[in-house]
């Protein structure tokens, strides 16, 4: 049996504004700043003769193809994503973007924000709009019942709160 496996689908195609200024930072830190120290890193490297046998010649260069996959593949992506920068007429309704605050049976709250699939971070509060909990509350209005899918359990929510960020042009 072999090591292939399918590709993964594809994310979403939308981002926040912050996200998308968050990937072009990363591309201008990659190209503008690492890599030119890394390349001369790689030369200084080089020129002290045996290529071989250089630790810093080889882990430089293996570095600079990891700068490089990197920096082509948010290059691409910046290319093809949609960034959503306008809020929704209906804002008591859940859409991307929103910060939804969720009430449990037991009266704990939790927030989250349905972010793109490319800056989410379950730590921060930022969901992906593709998981199955962002899925559960698009389209859904403060007040409404979420049943939720947790560790074999169903959980049933209540949408306390859905507030949009002000979006500065």
């Amino acid at each position: 049996m072999g090591r292939w496996r399918p590709p993964r689908p594809r994310g979403s195609r939308y981002i926040t504004p912050e996200g998308a200024a968050r990937m072009r930072a990363e591309v201008k830190q990659l190209w503008e700043i690492e890599r030119p120290r890394v390349t001369q890193a790689v030369s200084d490297a080089a020129k002290l003769g045996d290529r071989s046998e250089n630790a810093d010649y080889i882990y430089g260069k293996k570095r600079l193809r990891e700068i490089d996959s990197r920096v082509r593949f948010l290059t691409k992506r910046l290319e093809e994503i949609t960034v959503v920068d306008r809020v929704p007429d209906d804002r008591d309704k859940v859409f991307f973007g929103a910060w939804v605050t969720l009430e449990d049976e037991d009266g704990n709250t939790t927030k989250y924000r349905i972010v793109g699939p490319d800056e989410f971070n379950v730590k921060k509060g930022l969901i992906s709009m593709d998981s199955p909990v962002a899925r559960a509350l698009l389209g859904k209005s403060i007040d409404d019942e979420v049943e939720i899918q947790q560790m074999e359990q169903w959980v049933t929510y209540y949408i306390c709160e859905v507030e949009y960020p002000e979006i500065s042009s």
